[in-house]
């Protein structure tokens, strides 16, 4: 119930702004862009959409709210149990940021969780926390799955941190997000209560995760209640 309450504020804040943001122009047919030599359809252009970023910053390595673990382990294990419960018949993909550097870890896919679990094993926390970067990137890669079905079906860009952004505030992006596409941005922040640019009472949905078992109930809550609209029915 709290996200749909959510969507409501959602809906009744942008409903000012009709003419800025997707969701209030039911005859918009601008998203997905449509490119030349552009991705093959998809079989089933009603499919669910799943794209995680994940925070393996350095301050990933704290315990803070760990309840003795490091947030990445708790991170980790949410994220396990989150890609567990995605229906198999959802792409799901991993964009992480960690030791390595920041980098596409799994592509968005159905028979990809073995892939998926090995990849968040791999993580070790480390480096900064490019929330902009991660966000575009991935924002980039449901434009394109929404290209192969066509903009049906739901789009979510779920995004865990537990820091602010250290190369550009993320806002900029999620807000030509909003402006131009029916994609979800779903942020949990780790440890930092409700302290993050991406915390915008009415523009995203925002959930803070003090302890590991928030940090559960959060993702869960991506998969548990749906927004009761998807692109589909922004289309005559």
């Amino acid at each position: 119930m709290k996200r749909i309450f959510c969507l409501i504020g959602l809906l009744a804040a942008l409903s000012a702004e009709a003419a800025e943001y997707y969701g209030q122009r039911p005859a918009d047919e601008r998203w997905p862009p449509v490119e030349q030599n552009g991705p093959q359809p998809a079989g089933n252009p009603l499919t669910a959409n799943y794209y995680l970023i994940l925070d393996g910053s350095g301050s990933m390595q704290d315990k803070d709210c760990g309840g003795g673990r490091s947030k990445i382990d708790v991170a980790k294990e949410a994220v396990h149990q989150f890609a567990q419960r995605v229906p198999p018949n959802a792409n799901l993909g991993l964009y992480a940021f960690d030791a390595k550097g920041p980098s596409e870890r799994v592509p968005l896919g159905l028979d990809n969780r073995d892939r998926f679990a090995a990849a968040v094993d791999e993580l070790k926390a480390n480096q900064n926390t490019p929330l902009f970067t991660a966000i575009q990137y991935g924002y980039r890669q449901l434009s394109l799955q929404g290209q192969r079905q066509r903009g049906y079906g739901e789009y979510h860009l779920v995004v865990i941190t537990d820091g602010k952004a250290t190369d550009r505030d993320p806002m900029a992006i999620v807000g030509q997000i909003l402006r131009e596409s029916p994609v979800l941005v779903e942020t949990i922040g780790f440890c930092i209560k409700e302290k993050h640019s991406l915390n915008q009472p009415g523009l995203t949905f925002y959930q803070a995760a003090d302890d590991p078992e928030s940090l559960h109930r959060s993702l869960q809550a991506v998969l548990a209640e749906e927004p009761d609209f998807t692109p589909m029915q922004f289309k005559p």
